[in-house]
């Protein structure tokens, strides 16, 4: 098949990704969003005639306008347009994991400095303040007083974007000092990691230390449910372990996140699976079905 990937910059991710394809003779095309025109009715030349086209662009805009030029030109992509609007905005993400009935850390959105304060004397300190778009665990805050909430409102509201004026609230969760990724196709787990650190932050790209985790059928059964709830594709879905079992292990689980253009390497470095060739057998399925589809 011909295959063409979405990107900004090849990462380790993409290299990866890009080896397995070639090792089983497939066609590559490097679409470098940077250099592209989109025309509302003609596509960049050389995205004509793919398969596939593959998102794996950095910027969340990017992504978004990328996906959406893509299906306007008729050219399967994944993940698609709509699945990656859901999870490229906290508040839709967290509104789609609640109506599919996935249990997910209880979140207040307010407009002005105000509100989100009574939002967080509300939940109580500590809570967790979230951009509503960002990744990689940057611009989080962890609140743990009302001065700590003032100073960080203010500066937020200051702030000259205008989603620094959307005040995403969470409860603060007390995890066992680790969350859980799983990586999925169509609601499928490939295979999970645990992500842990001192920090109550525990993303790998924050640090965090990373083991492989059997999914269990709570796992399992929480993925395909919030998968489908995102619109499904290749997805990072984001767990933490919220209570303890009569043995003292950790147990049961809330979802608060899934992440549409996923990063894979930590993972593929620590489980047994080749993650890279699961990639590309779900990519070959799909760009099968689209064809039939289509044809």
């Amino acid at each position: 098949m011909k295959v063409g990937i979405l990107y900004s910059r090849i990462r380790r991710d993409e290299k990866l990704l890009l080896n397995e394809l070639r090792e089983r003779d497939h066609e590559i095309v490097k679409v470098d969003v940077r250099k592209q025109r989109f025309n509302l009715s003609d596509p960049p030349e050389v995205m004509t005639d793919v398969d596939i086209l593959v998102d794996r662009c950095l910027a969340t805009s990017r992504s978004l306008y990328a996906t959406q030029f893509a299906e306007a030109y008729d050219i399967p992509v994944v993940n698609d347009h709509a699945t990656a609007e859901v999870c490229a905005n906290k508040v839709k993400n967290s509104l789609a994991l609640e109506g599919a009935g996935v249990p997910t850390p209880n979140t207040d959105v307010a407009f002005t400095k105000d509100a989100a304060l009574e939002s967080i004397e509300d939940f109580g300190y500590p809570c967790v303040l979230k951009p509503v778009i960002g990744s990689w665990g940057r611009l989080m805050a962890k609140i743990d007083s009302r001065s700590a909430a003032e100073a960080i409102l203010e500066h937020k509201e200051t702030l000259g974007h205008y989603e620094h004026k959307v005040f995403y609230i969470q409860e603060f969760v007390d995890k066992p000092g680790r969350d859980i990724r799983v990586l999925a196709v169509d609601g499928e787990p490939i295979g999970a990691m645990v992500r842990s650190s001192d920090h109550w932050l525990t993303n790998a790209a924050k640090g965090a230390t990373t083991e492989s985790i059997e999914v269990t059928d709570e796992m399992a059964e929480l993925v395909e449910t919030a998968s489908d709830a995102v619109g499904d594709g290749l997805l990072g879905v984001d767990l933490m372990e919220t209570g303890v079992d009569e043995n003292g292990d950790p147990s049961g689980y809330t979802v608060h996140e899934v992440n549409h253009t996923v990063e894979f390497k930590a993972l593929n470095e620590v489980v047994d699976v080749d993650v890279p060739a699961r990639v590309v057998d779900w990519l070959e399925t799909t760009a099968r079905n689209e064809t039939e589809v289509t044809a």
